[in-house]
């Protein structure tokens, strides 16, 4: 969702990868359908974890920024970016993957989570770029 989020708001002047601890191959139906509600297509999303991206080239002494969403991705990021001058932030964002009995009241909890990290990108990057930009 962050990723998303991030491509609707800034453009794609920045680059932007998301990644997890670990790789859950499919991006959760839940999250897709949230972000379609604000018309971001992630349905094509593919998943990836630290690990992932270093074998694929994503060296992450490349990056400027990691943004943590979890303390177990804190960890992990702060681990493999002691030796490179690489900032990490933990943003606390609502795990909404176990929430919820219904379709209806887990799709309010990552609502909840799409909107915290919708909250924390314009805090820190600023107002989302108009759609004229």
């Amino acid at each position: 969702m962050a990723e998303g989020l991030m491509k609707k708001y800034y453009g794609f002047d920045t680059y932007v990868q998301s990644a997890g601890v670990k790789n859950d191959l499919e991006i959760d139906g839940f999250s897709v359908a949230v972000c379609q509600e604000l018309g971001i297509e992630l349905s094509r999303h593919k998943s990836r974890s630290f690990d992932e991206m270093e074998q694929w080239g994503d060296d992450l002494s490349g990056f400027d920024l990691v943004i943590a969403l979890s303390p177990a991705s804190q960890r992990r990021a702060l681990e493999l970016t002691r030796f490179f001058h690489l900032e990490v932030e933990y943003w606390p964002i609502l795990d909404p993957t176990g929430l919820g009995e219904t379709r209806d009241a887990k799709l309010t909890s990552y609502r909840q989570a799409r909107d915290q990290i919708s909250e924390r990108l314009i805090a820190r990057f600023g107002p989302p770029m108009s759609e004229d930009s």
